[in-house]
């Protein structure tokens, strides 16, 4: 094929994918060296007017004449009217084929990126030659997540070491998409309602709760009724469960929040609902745990009674459309036990020796229900 003659044009009204232009070179050099491209990717941390240039014509002609790297420069139109580059989307592999992605930072936040993909998947599966498209990204990264998620890609887990950027071996978010989807997003993301109480405000986790998380988890009483956490607890271990968390809104199978001080916005606590499935509205666990810094003072108590309102709120409503929700409370544990009660739990049986606790013996589990 002719480059860049025989790159073909595709566009939604909105969005238009095409061949890559000199005077695309300005704004390329912004994108690749914006802090958020700079921290996802293995863009140089250097790059130049060159690199740019290099990319738009050398590798883009390289890719499309060799068919393994197809790739388009994304336009839309900005605030001012004007047609402009918004991003870089290719397609690379025949039959199986990777995707990457970037927005300059003008386009971010627009639903561009998730039209441009579902014009570039169609293309490749239709007329391109490819079977499957997958994607990959850093774990961590909850915009390329979103993006992936809302373009239909069926999202599969983390893969150890998959990715090798700057001399590190990375895990890798990962997914994938075949032909016949229709570009519509597989599960539902639960957002992470605010629930707002008079002794705890609920709030998504986020970064600067993670010295509190290290501060709760490392404590002698948590470790001892959460018998899984490391020992030697660290911040690598708490941006796991943050990223973990992320991952399992995107999948909707679980959303937890941060029990925040309703003044200070400290964290208090967390509370999630766990184990969820899209096509059982009956199942939905209760999970929680307190900083030691903030234990007795109710917040937890209050904080599960607006999360089970919240899950038992039919999803037209706002809510999560859960029909039942369980809790489980390990004996001996008084304070779990009370907070169950306190919520509007029901007691329906106990799991003999059932709950590994810190010191290797095990505890009988006590189940608890709630009926919407």
């Amino acid at each position: 094929m002719r480059f860049p003659d025989d790159v073909p044009t595709l566009s939604d009204g909105v969005v238009v994918l095409r061949a890559h232009r000199l005077e695309d070179v300005d704004d390329m050099v912004q994108m690749c060296t914006d802090p958020m491209m700079q921290r996802w990717t293995n863009t140089p941390r250097d790059y130049t007017r060159e690199h740019a240039i290099g990319f738009a014509t050398e590798v883009m002609r390289v890719g499309w004449e060799e068919k393994q790297h197809r790739g388009w420069a994304i336009e839309a139109v900005d605030d001012d009217g004007k047609a402009r580059f918004a991003g870089n989307l290719d397609v690379r592999g025949v039959p199986i084929a990777n995707i990457g992605f970037a927005l300059h930072p003008w386009a971010r936040g627009r639903g561009l990126m998730t039209r441009a993909i579902r014009l570039a998947t169609r293309w490749a599966f239709e007329q391109g030659d490819v079977e499957i498209v997958h994607w990959r990204s850093h774990v961590g990264n909850v915009d390329s997540l979103r993006t992936a998620w809302a373009a239909g890609f069926e999202l599969h887990g983390t893969t150890p070491g998959l990715l090798h950027e700057r001399g590190l071996v990375l895990n890798a978010w990962t997914g994938s998409l075949r032909p016949g989807t229709d570009g519509k997003p597989r599960t539902t993301w639960w957002a992470g309602a605010v629930l707002e109480g008079d002794r705890a405000r609920l709030r998504p986790l986020q970064e600067q709760d993670l010295p509190r998380i290290v501060e709760a988890c490392s404590d002698p009483v948590t470790q001892y009724w959460l018998a899984d956490l490391p020992a030697d607890y660290s911040e690598q271990h708490a941006r796991a469960h943050l990223d973990g968390c992320r991952w399992q809104q995107a999948t909707g199978t679980a959303m937890t929040w941060c029990v925040a001080g309703p003044a200070s916005d400290e964290l208090l606590g967390e509370i999630s609902v766990m184990g969820m499935q899209p096509d059982n509205l009956a199942r939905g666990e209760i999970g929680y745990w307190m900083h030691p810094k903030s234990r007795g003072c109710g917040a937890m108590t209050e904080a599960v009674r607006l999360v089970v309102a919240h899950a038992l709120l039919p999803t037209t409503d706002g809510g999560m459309g859960r029909t039942r929700l369980s809790l489980h409370a390990a004996d001996g544990n008084a304070p779990s036990n009370a907070v169950a009660r306190a919520a509007g739990f029901s007691r329906v049986g106990t799991q003999r020796r059932a709950e590994p606790l810190g010191d290797g013996s095990y505890a009988d589990l006590h189940v608890y229900e709630l009926l919407a």
